[in-house]
């Protein structure tokens, strides 16, 4: 017997309902792709000190793995989640919170530029999220920034002071693998989340005909995110791997 389609919100979601909600939230392969950013930006300092890359890490982890995803699910609720509203508002009050608890330690006892970059990620995270102005930094181009460029400036500064033309052009492909990622994600949201029905066929050079139907369309993207998801990390972890050792 076959099975029926994949219906789930995403490919990481579980069936809605107590903790597995909060795995949900947590976009699991999407947010350790992003906090391999982190990683790569770290690793291109001169020296690795482990302590503020973990610092940023987590820092990220909770702004971006917590509060930006709460943001996200509070408006809308596109993973189906049956977390109070007052819960999620909490989780991002909470995962604001502590990421700037940690630029604080960061910007008083490392380098004072980590002060500046604390309201840009603050920006981002609530801009972005919660659709101001009207949806415009709810773009792909702000996804690519926020998401994909700004962990890998922040890891290299918290690390070193300053910016390196190195980190910058680190920075800038990171933010074309999310672009990228927005890409491919964007028509499989949209097919997971919207779609109720899909109908057609594509016809072959040799007279032959192949059905189209949703699982057919979303295959090939969300086949490439899952790869991409499990590749970027490895390459991060690669190359903290060689900088430690």
């Amino acid at each position: 017997m076959s099975e029926g389609p994949d219906v789930r919100p995403a490919f990481y979601a579980l069936t809605p309902g107590g903790w597995r909600d909060y795995w949900s939230l947590l976009h699991p392969p999407y947010t350790l792709w992003h906090l391999s950013y982190v990683a790569i930006g770290a690793a291109l300092a001169s020296t690795l000190d482990v302590t503020w890359w973990l610092e940023t890490t987590a820092a990220f982890l909770l702004a971006m793995g917590v509060a930006a995803h709460a943001l996200d699910e509070l408006d809308g609720r596109p993973l189906r989640t049956r977390i109070p509203g007052g819960v999620l508002i909490g989780l991002a009050v909470i995962g604001l919170a502590g990421a700037l608890a940690i630029g604080v330690h960061g910007a008083t006892t490392g380098t004072p530029w980590i002060w500046a970059l604390m309201p840009i990620g603050v920006f981002l995270v609530v801009a972005y999220n919660l659709e101001l102005a009207g949806g415009w930094f709810h773009s792909d181009l702000w996804f690519a920034i926020a998401w994909g460029g700004f962990p890998v400036v922040v890891a290299y500064v918290a690390q070193t002071g300053t910016l390196s033309v190195a980190a910058t052009l680190a920075a800038a492909g990171c933010a074309a693998l999310s672009a990228a990622q927005r890409a491919l994600s964007t028509p499989v949201r949209t097919l997971r989340r919207h779609v109720t029905g899909v109908s057609g066929s594509i016809s072959m050079t040799d007279g032959s005909t192949e059905p189209i139907d949703a699982d057919m369309l979303r295959h090939p993207p969300e086949t490439a995110l899952r790869l991409l998801s499990i590749s970027v990390p490895l390459l991060a972890a690669a190359m903290i791997v060689a900088k430690l050792v």
